[in-house]
Order: structure tokens, then sequence, then C-alpha cells
């Protein structure tokens, strides 16, 4: 896949501007964003996207219910949270966890982890 299709899930604009940054200069394509946990369930719905990166905690709402929704479609994830892996509940273990405050770097692995779990596309 050469430009993954991102959902970003973040209610801190400067954070979300960032990560959104670091995803396009690292050849993603940004194409929808969430800053609270009833537009997120929208787009997480609706919106198409191949990953999303998914902050845990929106205006003091916790975000558990997304996961469910995006694995139901099939669309890998990470999390993108200042409270680390202690932050994501069991059930989601298995997802990248980023901390914040995040570097390109950090991003870059995850974003490659997620590319790594794209359903194969049927060929043609």
């Amino acid at each position: 896949m050469s430009q993954p299709r991102i959902l970003i899930v973040e209610d801190e604009a400067v954070i979300a501007m960032a990560l959104e940054m670091f995803l396009e200069e690292l050849g993603a394509q940004v194409v929808a964003s969430a800053g609270n946990i009833q537009d997120a369930l929208q787009k997480a719905t609706n919106e198409d996207f191949d990953l999303a990166f998914l902050d845990v905690n929106l205006n003091g709402q916790k975000a558990h219910v997304l996961p469910g929704v995006l694995e139901r479609r099939r669309k890998p994830f990470a999390f993108v949270t200042g409270y680390g892996e202690q932050g994501v509940l069991a059930a989601h273990a298995d997802a990248p966890v980023v901390t914040k405050p995040f570097s390109r770097g950090a991003i870059s692995t995850a974003l490659e982890t997620l590319k790594s779990r794209l359903p194969a596309k049927p060929s043609a």
C-alpha cells in the first residue's frame, strides 16, 4: 500500500495537527479526524479509511467503544495516549501504543505495524 488513508481521533488540536503532519511526512493521507466520541463513532462507522490513530480519553470521556467498531470493520488501529499501555483495555493489548508526547519515529513504527496488519486486497 503506497498511501494509507488515516482516521485520527484526538481532542487536542495541537496534538492532532502534529500527528497529521508526521503521518503525511511518512506518506500517509489523513482523510478524517474527530475530537469527540460522537463524531469519532460516526466517522469510524461510515468514513472510508484504512487505519486509525486513537486517543483513549476525549474531553474526559473514555473512547473504549471505538476499537470494537474498528475491529468489526477490520481497520487496524493504534492508541496515542498520555496514559501509556496502562490506559488500554486488556482486550486491545495487541494494538500499538504511542505514548504522548510522541516522536516522528514512534509514529513511523506504529504506522508500519498497522500497515502490516491490513487485510489482503483481493487480486483483480
